[in-house]
């Protein structure tokens, strides 16, 4: 018969499919199960209604053999089949689906899904065979077809015979290459493997001859050595029920658990299940886990974010980055939809309309699980937050702030009264009705900043205060700026605003009265402070350091650290307090001895670094310092 040539475009988009549109050669296999399902899907829904169709649901079935010798994989269903006609329009013009005018003709119901609606993917085969061989049968005919194609050179048609309705696709496998190994596609355990990631939840039985070994009769016992013999039995493959199509109340804790141990290699039960189906302007099921522990390199740039994306039942895609906001990267799962086609590769996802709309539904869901999670179980919620709250900080932080409003409910900081971690919502709940600020405090750890100067007076007043001990964290906090039209307030920066109008004027006295002291211990620290100011924050101590502008000590530290050539210093303010005894010594030795009053003033300013936890920029001179103090 002569042979046939493909349509102009339907040459390109051949090309296209054999060496571009998917990454991996393995999908073939991917995408000849899943339109054997459709086949038997058609044939199921006929018989719905043609009661002449003695075949139930359970007599249809996917058969795969392997022939090594002559370099052959056969998959065959007993679905509808395809005529001479269709043959020539399903398989003769590309991207033409059977399937989708299938399903448009008969108007088909939801129960019954169709999988492959695009029309590319049985191309897919070319990219690991030589030779595709189609021999159908279609429902309701006597005669049976072959189309044959080598790849864009074109196909042919004829008739041959067939016993049975279905069809069979016989490829033949291409030789190894310097580049590629094409063997694998010919080995029954790649191939077990490759089902089962893919098409493990194919609602029909997919089946083949698995070869096994079994201890010899008369063998291995009595002083005989054992001798094995092998046998082949035939093996269902997948497991046809996808979990997450059950019901809530058919799944118990168990098999949630159990299922996302062995899915997701984890040894530990996930800490939050999230089982959710959503239907209307996104149609999907969504099985999502959020771990008990943080993977070893979730914090490194190793780790990869995502969840597994199927369309019907059939793997898209292992790892959909963009299901994920980054700052929920932690949550591991997978999402089924009806609404995205199979034959879709890696890069067409990122624009696919409906995936964005999906998206954008898994993460709110998600934010409102971890909040019902905070106000039902806070000892789990706090367990999580260990684990992943830098994560949220860092989500609050990233693009300019423009996550904050859905990130700040869920963010928790160690509490000044609480002593245990407590929410913004919790804090601005308590505060006092004079409390004009929600105060923060930053430091290296709780027990670091319980010891800072400037928490005494705020505490003293009644204040709570949130300790900031990660890196990231005032960063997000002034990325946030407020809470509840609350404004933060850190108690090292700025005006505290704690003081009576009557105070204020007696500070404001003060400073006047004590100028040239202030004037002259700036001019012996030069540019290491901004200004050098009395305190309004200090009860006991004599001194400490806070910072004026955008960057405060904290920050400064945080970002210095990081491996740049560049380095960043904050406004700093040397405050004195006016009530502790050196302040009368200060003022004495501005009058009587400046000389010391520059070393004092040196001292001063190191001690406050010191407590700080800033790096003291000579240490000899500071310890001589003091040893000359100590011998006077």
């Amino acid at each position: 018969m002569a042979k046939k040539q493909f349509k102009a475009e339907s040459k390109r988009l051949l090309d296209l499919m054999i060496h571009s549109i998917y990454t991996h050669h393995e999908i073939f296999l991917r995408e000849l199960i899943s339109n054997a399902s459709d086949a038997i899907d058609k044939l199921y829904f006929k018989s719905l209604t043609d009661h002449s169709i003695s075949l139930s649901r359970e007599d249809f079935k996917i058969h795969l053999s392997l022939d090594k010798e002559n370099r052959t994989l056969t998959l065959s269903d007993n679905g509808i089949g395809m005529t001479q006609e269709e043959l020539e329009n399903n398989l003769g013009v590309i991207a033409k689906s059977g399937s989708l005018a299938f399903k448009k003709e008969n108007d088909m119901q939801d129960d019954v899904d169709i999988i492959g609606q695009f029309g590319v993917g049985f191309y897919a085969a070319f990219m690991v065979s030589s030779e595709v061989k189609v021999v159908s049968r279609a429902y309701g005919s006597d005669d049976a077809y072959c189309w044959i194609s080598s790849g864009v050179d074109g196909y042919t048609i004829e008739p041959c015979r067939k016993d049975s309705v279905g069809t069979d696709v016989i490829l033949k496998i291409k030789e190894n290459t310097e580049e590629e190994n094409f063997d694998e596609f010919l080995e029954q355990y790649r191939i077990q493997g490759i089902v089962k990631k893919y098409s493990d939840y194919i609602r029909y039985p997919i089946q083949m001859e698995m070869e096994r070994s079994k201890l010899k009769e008369g063998t291995g016992k009595d002083g005989v050595d054992p001798e094995y013999e092998t046998y082949t039995e035939t093996e269902t493959l997948n497991s046809m029920v996808p979990i997450w199509k059950k019901s809530k109340e058919e799944v118990s804790e168990e098999d949630y658990n159990n299922f996302y141990k062995e899915k997701f290699f984890d040894f530990e039960d996930p800490l939050k299940v999230i089982h959710s189906k959503t239907e209307g302007a996104a149609t999907y099921n969504a099985l999502l886990f959020i771990p008990a522990k943080a993977p070893f390199n979730y914090y490194t740039k190793d780790f990869e974010k995502g969840l597994q994306l199927y369309s019907n039942g059939v793997l898209i895609t292992d790892k959909c980055a963009d299901l994920l906001p980054d700052y929920f990267s932690f949550v591991k799962g997978l999402v089924d939809s009806e609404d995205l086609s199979l034959n879709i590769s890696r890069e067409m996802l990122q624009h696919d309309r409906q995936l964005k709309v999906i998206a954008k539904s898994i993460e709110k869901k998600i934010k409102n699980e971890l909040a019902k999670l905070m106000k039902s179980d806070r000892e789990a919620y706090n367990k999580f937050f260990e684990n992943f709250g830098l994560q949220l900080k860092y989500g609050v932080y990233s693009n300019y702030g423009m996550n904050k409003e859905q990130l700040q409910d869920l963010l928790l900081f160690h509490s000044s009264s609480e002593n245990k971690l407590v929410s913004l919502a919790e804090y601005v709940s308590r505060m006092k009705e004079e409390q004009k600020y929600i105060y923060y405090a930053t430091g290296e750890s709780v027990a670091r900043i319980e010891h800072l100067p400037q928490a005494e007076l705020v505490k003293d007043k009644g204040f709570e205060i949130l300790y900031l001990t990660d890196d990231i964290d005032e960063f997000a906090i002034q990325m946030m700026r407020e809470y509840q039209e609350k404004q933060f307030k850190s108690i090292s920066a700025g005006d505290l605003d704690l003081e009576t109008e009557e105070e204020k004027e007696e500070i404001k006295k003060q400073e006047e009265e004590n100028k040239d002291l202030f004037a002259a211990m700036k001019e012996a620290l030069g540019d290491k402070v901004s200004k050098v100011r009395l305190s309004q924050r200090l009860k006991s101590h004599p001194v400490c350091l806070t910072s004026e502008g955008g960057l405060s000590l904290e920050m400064e530290k945080v970002l210095n650290a990081m491996p740049t050539d560049q380095k960043v210093k904050a406004e700093r303010v040397l405050e004195i307090n006016a009530a502790h005894p050196i302040f009368e010594t200060l003022k004495k030795l501005a009058a009587t001895d400046p000389e010391k009053l520059n070393a004092y003033t040196d001292l001063l300013y190191t001690q406050a670094m010191l407590i700080e936890g800033m790096p003291v920029e000579d240490p000899v001179a500071f310890s001589n310092a003091v040893c000359d103090l100590m011998t006077q």
